[in-house]
Order: C-alpha cells, then sequence, then structure tokens
C-alpha cells in the first residue's frame, strides 16, 4: 500500500534529516515507527502527507509510492483525496469551535454519508456524543486526542498516519486510545503507520516495528520480535536481559550497539 525507498529530506535544502529511509506498511497493517526525539519520524510522516511543503522541506532523493502511485513532494490536499490522513502530534484543534464542528472542518461528502461518519465517530466515541456543542478549548487533552482522532476518521481514508497520539495523556487514557485504535483497524480494516515514543502501548497493536534513529531506520521486525529484543527491552522499555527495570542513569547515556547498524 504504501513504500518509502531510499528517501532522503532536507529542509531548506541545507539540513539533512532523513537519511536513504526505507520502510514499508502493507494493506490492513498497523506499523509502528519508534524512535527518540529528533530521531526523524515526523519528518517522515510529513513527507508522506506532503506537509513538509508547509516548513520549506522537500524529498530529495528516493521515492514515496501510494497505491501505485508516486507522491513524494505532492501537495498535501491532492494526497488527503487520495486517502491519507495524519493525526497531527499537539492535538491540534480549532479552539473556539465546538466539538461536532471540529468533526465536520474539511468534509465533502453528501448530507447521508456525512451523517453516517458521524454516527460511527460517536460510535467509537460516545462521549463526544455528549460534549458535541462544548467549545473545544474547554475540553481535557484525552477528550481533545479524541476529537482528532474522530475528524480524521470523518475522512474515511484509507490510511491514517498517527504522530504521537499518547502525548501528555495521563496512561489509563494512553490505553484507551490505543484501544479505540486497534478496534478502528479491526473493525475497518484502515492501515496505519503510528509514530511513538511509548512502545509498550504501540507495539501492543502493531503488526511490525521499526526503530528510527538519526534518520535512518536501524531496526525493523515483527511487534512479538520486538517486544523479545533485548535492544527493545533495555533502550525503550526500560528492563533489563534479567526482566528488572533498568534505573534512569542507567540508560540515559544510551549509546546505539553497532550490530543495529549491520
Amino acid at each position: 500500500m504504501l513504500a518509502l525507498s531510499n528517501v532522503e529530506v532536507k529542509y531548506e535544502n541545507i539540513i539533512l534529516v532523513l537519511k536513504g529511509v526505507s520502510l514499508e506498511v502493507k494493506e490492513k497493517q498497523i506499523v509502528a515507527l519508534l524512535g527518540a526525539n529528533g530521531a526523524g519520524k515526523t519528518t517522515t510522516l510529513k513527507a508522506i502527507s506532503g506537509l513538509l511543503k508547509t516548513e520549506n522541506g522537500r524529498v530529495t532523493q528516493g521515492t514515496i509510492d501510494f497505491l501505485g502511485q508516486r507522491i513524494e513532494n505532492g501537495n498535501p490536499e491532492d494526497i488527503t483525496r487520495m486517502g491519507i490522513m495524519q493525526v497531527l502530534e499537539g492535538r491540534r484543534i480549532f479552539e473556539h469551535l465546538t466539538t461536532e464542528e471540529n468533526l465536520l472542518v474539511g468534509c465533502r461528502f453528501s448530507a447521508e454519508k456525512l451523517k453516517n461518519n458521524l454516527d460511527m465517530v460517536y460510535a467509537y466515541f460516545p462521549k463526544l456524543k455528549d460534549l458535541k456543542h462544548r467549545i473545544c478549548g474547554y475540553l481535557s487533552g484525552g477528550e481533545q486526542q479524541m476529537v482528532v482522532i474522530g475528524r480524521a476518521l470523518m475522512k474515511d481514508p484509507k490510511l491514517i498516519l498517527f504522530d504521537e497520539p499518547s502525548l501528555g495523556l495521563a496512561p489509563i487514557l494512553v490505553q484507551e486510545i490505543f484501544s479505540i485504535i486497534r478496534t478502528i483497524h479491526k473493525d475497518q480494516d484502515k492501515s496505519i503507520l503510528i509514530v511513538e515514543q511509548s512502545a509498550v502501548a504501540t507495539l501492543s497493536v502493531a503488526d511490525f516495528a521499526y526503530v528510527m534513529e538519526n534518520g535512518r531506520i536501524v531496526m525493523d521486525g515483527s511487534a512479538d520480535k520486538m517486544m523479545q529484543n533485548e535492544d527493545i527491552k533495555e533502550f525503550y522499555l526500560g528492563m533489563s536481559s534479567g526482566g528488572k527495570k533498568k534505573n534512569f542513569r542507567e540508560i540515559k547515556h544510551y549509546k546505539r550497539r553497532k550490530r543495529w547498524m549491520s
């Protein structure tokens, strides 16, 4: 469905961020892209969705293929029409609009399909139905995250890109959000690419995962395999080989193991 091949991205034609990134999202698959802050995960999503253009970024090498069509450096509005929706980091809502008005933003369907999609979103997020007349700026962080996910679903996309859906949420809300993502995938067979730092939550719903560091993919494998990998346990799950949680001081000076690059 989606394939990135040796993608290089520069900002302002100077700053090299992605360095030969290759990854794939198959149809009806959930793929996780893990990595620390500054690894290049968000830039990868923006390269796919076309939002690089809004930040003077550009794919300078490699290809991005979606359903048989090249989309690198495409216009974001055209890529959205093709069926790719990005749920941006930081819960980008229209604070002065109501919950329902936020959900309806940008949807251009017939009245019947619009109603059906709205009913679908309210079925996944019953709380939003109770809050549909509430001004979004007064919603909690978890409620706002539900709004932006619901807004993406309103467009009935083929591929959803999630950028840090757990950011700033309490652990119990993180579990709820990822449970809903799993349900959406199961019910609608959506293809999903999730960028996250929360490895435990992400790998629990993913089929396949990639690890990114310094603009490169340094590891990939099935989610089950990644959960058992000692490097992932140590540096993303905070677990040592003995299964005990590591002290932050023991891992904060983490250096990539050479075999990751083999």
